[in-house]
């Protein structure tokens, strides 16, 4: 899974906007134009039914009708518009909707600590169900996939952000599976866990950063980032204990490197406990 780059860091491996045109059609002359126009319209529904994720946010194109509340992000204040039944779809949210928090006046709400590029895939998630880039089902080999884009290159821009506060760079889905935890959006945490599985190239540095962001911002009972973390670094160990950064990151300790002790000597008993050839005396054994 991991490949050496020519970058001074080693990195693993390789790997919504969707907009339908709008088109005008003349009045139809006979019937089967008129019967051909609805037959059209009625199998753009059918697929825009299938294409959405099982959310409870609005359908598009539905007419919202509910309040607009403007929400305050980050230190440099930048202003986001969400109608009120959209937000209300988060548990946070729909307890500052009710006036906890909220300025009567001006129904705004003010985020400062949010990094706007993490909240504005949250509101895309909220409206649309999926975030750029989109997860797409690939029917032919029956699995999934991250949507191509144009801007796709070998440093994976979309696929991080940097953190201003951390001073580093930071895996977007682990700071969407947190703001997620935060929200009470508990299908985007499953979501944004799916699509760090499918991410790759990423650089040692930046995976370490990014699950110490994981340890500090998810509660204890929360496993499954962490989880996925422990089992990245596992599972690619000669690309890691290669890496500067490893080391380094090791020193500093914390929780998540005695979790990363447990789960290795767990996983090393696992493998002595099926008798793996790693584990047999034979000469011949492969290593």
């Amino acid at each position: 899974m991991f490949a050496r780059r020519t970058h001074h860091n080693e990195s693993f491996g390789k790997h919504y906007n969707s907009s339908f045109d709008k088109h005008r059609a003349g009045k139809a002359t006979s019937s089967k134009q008129k019967r051909s126009f609805r037959e059209a319209a009625a199998a753009v529904k059918k697929v825009d039914r299938l294409k959405k994720p099982d959310h409870n946010s609005p359908p598009s194109g539905s007419i919202l009708t509910s309040p607009i509340i403007t929400i305050c992000v980050g230190p440099e204040k930048r202003l986001f518009a969400a109608h009120e039944d959209v937000l209300s779809h988060s548990s946070f949210f729909a307890a500052i909707c009710r006036g906890q928090f909220l300025e009567t006046a001006t129904k705004r709400v003010s985020l400062p600590e949010e990094l706007p590029e993490i909240f504005s895939s949250v509101l895309e998630y909220l409206y649309k169900g999926d975030y750029y880039p989109r997860l797409l089902h690939n029917k032919r080999r029956n699995t999934w996939e991250l949507e191509e884009t144009e801007s796709n290159s070998r440093d994976n821009a979309e696929s991080t952000v940097f953190h201003q506060g951390a001073g580093q760079v930071l895996l977007k889905d682990t700071m969407l599976y947190c703001a997620a935890d935060r929200y009470g959006l508990d299908d985007l945490k499953r979501l944004a866990l799916r699509k760090q599985g499918l991410q790759s190239g990423i650089q040692c540095c930046t995976i370490l950063a990014s699950a110490r962001y994981a340890y500090a911002n998810t509660p204890d009972n929360d496993s499954k980032l962490r989880a996925h973390y422990l089992a990245l670094i596992i599972r690619s160990r000669s690309t890691f204990k290669r890496s500067g950064t490893m080391q380094m990151e090791m020193e500093k300790g914390g929780m998540m490197f005695f979790d990363l002790f447990v789960a290795i000597c767990n996983h090393m008993d696992d493998m002595a406990s099926t008798k793996s050839p790693l584990f047999t005396k034979s000469p011949r054994t492969p290593h």
